[in-house]
């Protein structure tokens, strides 16, 4: 019998009387967003081919007026179209169409995503240089080690924490380096490995659903729709709570009734085979440094600052409100701004996270090599939701030069007329959830879909921040139970749990919440 030893790759070595092992068939894979988006490009530009161009009278804020649209001949030839297919990604990136030109933090109707896209960047080298110091990582794992064998409290924590991490920063592919402490934790607690995912997946896609100034979400949907960050944070606010609670109740109704009869967990420690993954047993946590400590105050100082730039403090104050300026400026026009309203965007965004990052290196002592890798990877590492961002805004840009946005928007406008307030709101939350499940990226979707449903909101008398409320957390629903959630397939294979377990887990979460996100959206739209 022939004997194999390991390569350095971890495959076998075939001894040679055997014969070569056959090639196995490549399965069709899904494509990642940045492949989704090209195709949706490519169809996109042949369906511009066809769908008649028009226009819409706008008014002073240059919101189209209902009823005015216009049939008018395409403005492009053959070769004219299929050049806006070549040049989508760099009219994605600097725009086509602005008040002073075509540049980076341009204004206009039509403004490019340069900004936006060195905003993720930069988000993503600050990300990469905190994780480094293990100082997040390490202050929840001291959180839950004090929290002893009050296991209830544990679930409570980490479940809140991580929501609020997702509903303003979009925390999600984070919750990978979290697995390793939380699953055996939650383990030797006395529940099983289904807990932990609640914990972990349900928890941070709740938050992400509910975002409240998330800027891969939220802010890129309100830049995209001409309004602040600020509009709309109530409902948003409220969505959150609520989505919270019920996830925290419903992964606490599921971990008390395995702890009390293990015999009803829906992954029976019985079902572990060879194949899945293991994980080790978690060993003490160490206490954290005193610069891992100075860490996280930098990170939460960060964070909060993030916050409260952004938010109009004079509109919330109850001051004049006016038509929001452009992105580059963040500001509301006709406001008397209190002298403690900074109105960040992404320009002072992008630099402060940046220093951010580089402050925190310095506090973890890194010297200048190590500093200066850790934030090229970090910004590397974010350049595929970048990609998304600046492909999506060139199918805009597609769309505007072939001036067929209007007609898409008179023939949405038909189908939605006649539709109560609140009827219209559900409605923008459903048509977002397809959209997610072929484009799994919240700031992808965002600049792909606001420019078109935001003036659908002018039509039916909604608020563009509950059109962007209700697409935004709409879409994002999707992700409790999508294949195509990379956070929830890849976290449930590290825990060693099976996707159509994880799916009947989840899928009664997903219909409570829907119900409560109906109810909300129809109220706000009411008493708007």
């Amino acid at each position: 019998m022939a004997t194999t030893s390991p390569t350095m790759t971890g495959a076998p070595a075939v001894a040679e009387s055997e014969a070569p092992p056959a090639r196995k068939k490549r399965k069709l894979q899904f494509p990642t967003a940045v492949g989704t988006l090209t195709l949706v490009a490519v169809v996109v530009w042949i369906a511009v081919s066809f769908i008649p161009s028009g226009v819409y009278q706008h008014d002073e804020d240059g919101a189209p007026i209902p009823g005015t649209f216009t049939r008018i001949d395409s403005p492009l030839d053959f070769v004219g179209r299929l050049e806006q297919l070549v040049f989508a990604l760099v009219n994605g990136l600097f725009g086509i169409q602005g008040d002073e030109g075509i540049g980076p933090f341009e204004s206009g109707s039509l403004f490019g995503a340069a900004d936006v896209f060195l905003f993720v960047l930069a988000l993503g080298a600050f990300l990469e240089v905190t994780f480094s110091t293990r100082a997040l990582e390490t202050g929840v794992g001291r959180l839950a080690q004090r929290l002893g064998d009050r296991g209830w409290l544990v679930i409570v924590v980490v479940m809140v924490l991580f929501s609020l991490l997702g509903s303003t920063m979009g925390f999600s592919v984070e919750t990978f380096g979290f697995y390793g402490l939380l699953v055996p934790l939650v383990i030797a607690l006395g529940y099983d490995r289904m807990t932990a995912i609640g914990v972990i997946v349900l928890s941070s896609t709740a938050g992400v659903a509910a975002s409240t100034v998330n800027p891969f979400s939220i802010g890129v949907a309100s830049a995209a729709a001409g309004v602040t960050l600020g509009d709309g944070i109530v409902v948003r606010l409220v969505l959150w709570v609520l989505f919270t609670a019920i996830t925290v109740a419903y992964v606490l109704r599921y971990a008390a009734r395995v702890k009390k009869d293990p015999a009803r967990s829906m992954t029976p420690e019985s079902e572990i085979t060879d194949s899945e993954i293991s994980l080790a047993e978690s060993g003490p946590i160490e206490p954290l440094t005193g610069s891992q400590k100075l860490v996280l105050a930098i990170t939460a100082a960060t964070f909060g600052l993030l916050v409260f730039s952004v938010i109009p403090w004079g509109s919330l104050l109850g001051a004049a409100t006016g038509p929001a300026e452009y992105e580059h400026q963040h500001d509301v026009a006709g406001v008397d701004d209190p002298w403690f309203q900074l109105d960040w965007w992404f320009p002072e965004l992008i630099m402060l996270f940046f220093i951010a990052a580089i402050v925190v290196g310095l506090v973890a002592r890194y010297d200048e090599k190590k500093l200066s890798g850790l934030i090229v990877k970090g910004a590397a590492g974010m350049m595929a939701p970048g990609l998304v961002i600046i492909i999506a805004r060139g199918i805009t840009a597609m769309l505007n030069n072939t001036q067929t946005i209007d007609s898409v928007l008179s023939a949405m406008e038909r189908a939605v007329s006649g539709a109560s307030t609140g009827v219209f709101a559900t409605l923008v939350a459903v048509v977002g959830m397809p959209l997610s499940f072929l484009i799994p990226s919240t700031s992808g979707v965002a600049t792909l879909a606001m420019p078109i449903m935001a003036p659908l909101g002018d039509f039916a008398g909604v608020g563009r921040s509950l059109v962007i409320t209700a697409f935004m957390t709409g879409g994002a629903m999707i992700m409790f139970i999508s294949p195509t959630n990379i956070v929830a397939v890849v976290g449930i294979a590290m825990a060693g749990v099976k996707f159509d377990k994880y799916f009947k887990f989840a899928l009664p979460l997903f219909g409570i919440l829907w119900a409560v996100l109906a109810v909300v959206l129809v109220g706000a739209a009411i008493l708007s």
